[in-house]
């Protein structure tokens, strides 16, 4: 899931609807949507600004994503499926054990789970998310072998 995407289409819809009220003629945006209900786009037709802002916040609030914790991103790639996955279930319980060994409470470790996208470029991708007020603590001086680590990834797909 991608807890930023209610405010990329806000933003590219309000975007999209200044440049077409630029024109002389004046402008219309027709959007064709199956969720035609969600407060993103509803906000966005209204250019409802303040009331876009606390839905979403209150949505991340609720749901512990930022600015409310930290989310970590660790991906590893590779291609044999079967490697991909027992390499990450093998760091799961490293990351497991450091969380455990940390001073730092409240952080969730999520995964691994294969990614949205689960191959791409021929390679198979897994991924595991630590969330809370410091996860990136967790990992300052360990060793993640060839794991790409995002600290507050733009995405999560």
């Amino acid at each position: 899931d991608d807890f930023r995407a209610a405010e990329r289409t806000f933003q590219l819809l309000t975007q999209v609807a200044g440049r077409a009220g630029r024109s002389p003629l004046g402008g219309r945006v027709i959007l064709q949507t199956f969720q035609p209900e969600h407060y993103a786009i509803q906000s966005a037709s209204r250019h409802d600004y303040a009331g876009f802002y606390q839905h979403e916040i209150e949505l991340r609030r609720k749901m512990g994503y930022p600015p409310f914790a930290r989310l970590v991103r660790l991906e590893y790639r590779h291609a044999n499926a079967r490697q991909a996955e027992s390499t990450a279930q093998e760091m799961a319980k490293r990351v497991a054990d450091w969380i455990a060994e940390s001073a730092y409470p409240g952080i969730e470790l999520i995964g691994p789970v294969p990614c949205f996208f689960a191959k791409e470029g021929g390679q198979y991708r897994w991924q595991i998310i630590l969330r809370g007020m410091d996860p990136a603590s967790v990992l300052r001086g360990k060793d993640w072998g060839n794991w790409r680590v995002e600290v507050d990834p733009f995405s999560l797909l």
